[in-house]
């Protein structure tokens, strides 16, 4: 029989991005709390996610610089990747920040519990023979990544992003399956690592949930460095040959390539950890919660990439789980809280290009049947834009007018081009306050700098573009 552990005013089942927020600000608000991660804690995301692959993607960066000094006249020479020494960086950039994330944990006085957890009681989470009692009993133990039906992950010819962060080599070619943000990343870094690249996506753009303008440009790039892709293109069988794999698509197209990695999405981590024998409502192994991350059981929230809600579209990122996490504290704790407004999120896939939106879509204004200005503001006006030899654009989108009066609130921000993932928490400001193009355009914004780009953009939709003309 498993023995019982003293109450807690919470107890936190997953150690990730929403998990140790919850836990970190439940502490800040005086409850006593326990976090239970079964490796480390901060899960995906700094483990094998967010941190690591942005470390890949400076060192490919980096790759890059060396083999284009020539240009800026400077003269170095490239001599190739060592993927041992990228890897140690790529470690030592996550070992910092897991040493201070447990730093942080310490000093809030969060009691840490290293096993694996399972849901027992509404009330309570049993870690290998101990059972710990809760007032309230929070879910947060992520995504992992998803296969397709009759496609066997092997580890060595067929990967997954986790095995893709831990490849010792770099390999001559690989064939990713699925555009969305982590296979664009992927083939981002391979390509500037010097391997052949081809995205296997079965809808019509790389990027499905980016504006077709942002897809369309981050297209253009990819094919100038040499990425290919195959859109509307349906997987269909892989197998191993000689020296890889040869990949058919449905139509009876064939790929051939040194490794397939399977990029087609996260799926929850719900199953056997107690969820449904206590009630939870669960859908296509997702929790189902409310807009304010409740359960249908009155002691249990779930938070993370766990979740679906009932916003259409719930999006994976770290810093949803993040804002999750910190909402649930504080309602558990009696404060006022408020439904995040998912479209309110910023985006950033960290390939070259980035792309980097918030807001909605052309399309999905086109759904709610909203009259609509924009402005595609390209980077070629753009001083430090043009200084780091970078292309791309700024599109803003706003509510059209009515009767002569200028265009309303911005609808959505969405940025091509090097480093922009920097400039999207200002175009997140715009749409959260609901502002104007006339509010944003009597901002001053510093120059020569890149976020002068959503300046000028918004100056244009005011009706008084600086360095721009139609």
């Amino acid at each position: 029989m498993a023995e019982g552990i003293g109450s807690y005013d919470l107890v936190v089942l997953g150690g990730g991005s929403g998990g140790y927020a919850c836990a970190l600000r439940a502490a800040e608000l005086g409850k006593r709390v326990a976090l239970v991660e079964k490796e480390k804690v901060g899960g995906t995301c700094l483990h094998r996610g967010c941190i690591p692959t942005k470390a890949l993607l400076h060192a490919a960066e980096i790759a890059d610089q060396a083999r284009e000094s020539t240009k800026f006249g400077i003269k170095t020479s490239f001599e190739g990747v060592e993927m041992p020494g990228v890897l140690s960086y790529q470690s030592s950039v996550v070992d910092r920040l897991w040493k201070g994330l447990q730093s942080t944990i310490a000093s809030r006085k969060i009691d840490t519990i290293i096993g694996d957890g399972r849901l027992v009681s509404p009330t309570s989470v049993r870690v290998n023979d101990t059972v710990y009692e809760a007032g309230h009993v929070v879910l947060a133990t992520g995504s992992e990544p998803r296969s397709l039906p009759g496609l066997e992950i092997d580890g060595t010819r067929v990967i997954t992003s986790d095995d893709a962060l831990r490849l010792d080599r770099v390999p001559r070619s690989v064939i990713v399956l699925g555009g969305g943000v982590i296979g664009v990343e992927f083939a981002s870094v391979w390509r500037s690592f010097g391997a052949d690249v081809t995205i296997v996506e079965m809808l019509p753009q790389l990027l499905p949930l980016e504006d077709e303008s942002s897809a369309k440009h981050l297209q253009r790039m990819f094919r100038r460095r040499g990425i290919s892709f195959e859109l509307n293109s349906v997987f269909e069988s892989v197998k191993h040959s000689d020296d890889g794999v040869t990949v058919t698509l449905v139509g009876g197209k064939t790929l051939e390539a040194e490794l397939l990695l399977v990029a087609v999405g996260r799926g929850p981590v719900s199953s056997g950890l107690g969820y449904e024998e206590n009630g939870v409502a669960i859908d296509r192994g997702f929790v189902v919660v409310d807009d304010v991350c409740r359960t249908n059981v009155p002691t249990i929230s779930a938070v993370g990439d766990l979740v679906t809600t009932p916003q259409p579209g719930h999006p994976q990122l770290a810093h949803v789980g993040f804002a999750e996490g910190i909402l649930v504290a504080e309602r558990v704790s009696g404060l006022d809280v408020h439904p995040i407004d998912y479209h309110g999120v910023p985006r950033i896939t960290y390939s070259d290009p980035e792309v980097a939106s918030v807001g909605l879509t052309s399309a999905q204004i086109a759904e709610r049947e909203i009259e609509f200005v924009e402005v595609n503001y390209p980077l070629g006006g753009n001083g430090k834009s043009v200084i780091l030899q970078t292309q791309g654009s700024a599109k803003v989108f706003a509510e059209a007018g009515s009767d002569g009066s200028g265009p309303g609130r911005v609808l959505g921000v969405h940025l091509v081009g090097s480093r922009v993932g920097e400039l999207i928490a200002e175009g997140q400001l715009i749409y959260n306050w609901d502002a104007e193009p006339s509010d944003v355009a009597q901002l001053i914004h510093p120059h020569p700098t890149q976020s002068e780009i959503i300046g000028e953009a918004h100056l244009a939709l005011a009706g008084k573009p600086l360095h721009f003309h139609a």
